[in-house]
């Protein structure tokens, strides 16, 4: 029988590691993949210690604010309604003060087979990109016609949400990044850097 001190809240947290990532486009926000197919995954990026988990996902066209932790609770807590996800969208064509209004009213989506209505959200235009965003991939050639961007911040995360909230408004998404989560904004982090924290 083990006589080991119980640890205090305090103690507890020291054992577990945060981080934060500026995840690139072209990686899984997830450690192993047991297809066959090769892909990039978060390991190749950083040493993260054994354990370590990202909380919530980006997919693999996305990029933006990604947070890891060894700590299966506070993972929990991150996912939780309580922090706001913040997103700037590239779309195609210009988007129309019409459609900012769609989306802040909340849109029909399909959500494993079901059709979902979106909470109401901030949307809002971008009429000039922060430079802290970085050029990124060329999603296409200008002669295709013209994009524009447009942020919203959102409570919830369903599959692929954002990408059919845009879609759903006649506005297809060429660029996602998320650029902040909760008080925690993606300004200041590099393309694929990772910067370790005390506490999320």
């Amino acid at each position: 029988m083990s006589t080991a001190p119980l640890l205090g809240r305090e103690e507890l947290e020291k054992t577990h590691r945060h981080f934060l990532l500026y995840k690139p486009h072209g990686y899984l926000s997830q450690f192993i993949y047991e297809k066959k197919r090769s892909k990039k995954k978060l390991g190749e990026l950083f040493d993260f210690p054994e354990g370590t988990m990202a909380i919530g996902r980006l997919d693999e066209d996305s990029e933006g604010l990604l947070m890891l932790t060894t700590n299966g609770v506070v993972s929990e807590q991150v996912r939780s309604a309580h922090f706001e996800k913040e997103y700037f969208v590239q779309v195609d064509g210009l988007i129309t003060p019409e459609a900012i209004l769609q989306l802040q009213s909340g849109v029909e989506i399909g959500f494993k087979g079901i059709r979902y209505q979106t909470k109401p959200c901030v949307a809002f235009s971008i009429p000039v990109l922060p430079n802290w965003i970085g050029v990124g991939r060329r999603v296409r050639d200008e002669r295709h016609g013209p994009t524009s961007w447009v942020g919203l911040v959102l409570t919830e995360g369903k599959f692929r949400q954002v990408r059919k909230m845009t879609a759903a408004v006649g506005y297809p998404t060429l660029r996602l990044v998320r650029v902040r989560i909760g008080e925690t904004s993606l300004e200041g982090l590099q393309v694929g850097e990772v910067k370790e924290i005390e506490l999320l």
